[in-house]
């Protein structure tokens, strides 16, 4: 992680960590696919990719302009586009789209990707790795409301060893410091990496999926379910960076 533009918070990455983030990806992709399954064989996983710009009506009202990265309207006519801050919108409207135009497409789904997102954040250290630019892995994985499954406990301890076998160092599940709007429950994966407890990973019970879920039973009889999302977020580069001083003490 270079940071020779001298901008604050807009790093180089070279070809060893490209190629590392690239490992974790699909290291993390397959032990979430791996402990989904385990809990029910019936998951759905799909994997996309979004555009990193989007429609600012998309985007949660949780964000202001002083947050995000906003491009200037040209025409009174033309569609106001943001860097996205996160992938979520960019997930539910596909997952949403899958849903309501493809009936063969159930519950319980998972769709995640992995790409950049863009926050204007604070001056700060790279040591806190606060970046401007970031690599996101996100799993927005639903299913219905009325499940005997408690998929968010069961998914800490999973993705906990998961980023631990990944970046070599001391980690603990904590509760999160800020509980969004959106969210039911949200525990945190901390890294102790000698400065200090770093967060690199989110794990939420999110209520906000935009739509109900209409099943039709042999009957031809149609059920709406309301629908909740485990989501799993995932900080690639401070994944990176704590991998990195693992190996520096080597």
């Amino acid at each position: 992680m270079l940071n020779i533009y001298n901008v604050n918070s807009l790093v180089h990455w070279e070809e060893r960590d490209i190629s590392m983030r690239d490992d974790m990806i699909r290291f993390f992709s397959d032990e979430v696919r791996h402990f989904l399954r385990s809990a029910n064989t019936a998951w759905d996983m799909r994997r996309i990719e979004a555009p990193t710009l989007m429609p600012r009506a998309l985007v949660s009202d949780a964000y202001t302009d002083e947050d995000i990265w906003v491009q200037q309207r040209i025409s009174p006519t033309e569609t106001e586009l943001v860097l996205r801050p996160e992938t979520t919108p960019s997930t539910y409207v596909y997952m949403r789209h899958l849903l309501e135009n493809h009936t063969k497409t159930t519950l319980p789904l998972c769709v995640w990707q992995a790409g950049r997102s863009y926050r204007r954040e604070q001056e700060q250290p790279t040591k806190h790795v606060r970046l401007k630019e970031f690599w996101q892995l996100e799993f927005q994985c639903a299913f219905t409301a009325d499940t005997g499954n408690d998929y968010h406990s069961k998914s800490l301890e999973p993705v906990r060893n998961m980023i631990a076998q990944i970046v070599n160092l001391p980690t603990r599940i904590v509760p999160s410091d800020r509980l969004p709007a959106y969210s039911a429950v949200t525990m945190d994966i901390e890294v102790d990496n000698g400065d200090k407890w770093m967060e690199v990973c989110s794990i939420s019970k999110r209520t906000d999926f935009p739509i109900k879920y209409r099943s039709v039973n042999k009957n031809k009889e149609t059920r709406e379910y309301d629908v909740l999302v485990l989501e799993i977020a995932i900080g690639l580069d401070r994944c990176l960076y704590n991998r990195a001083i693992a190996a520096s003490r080597l």
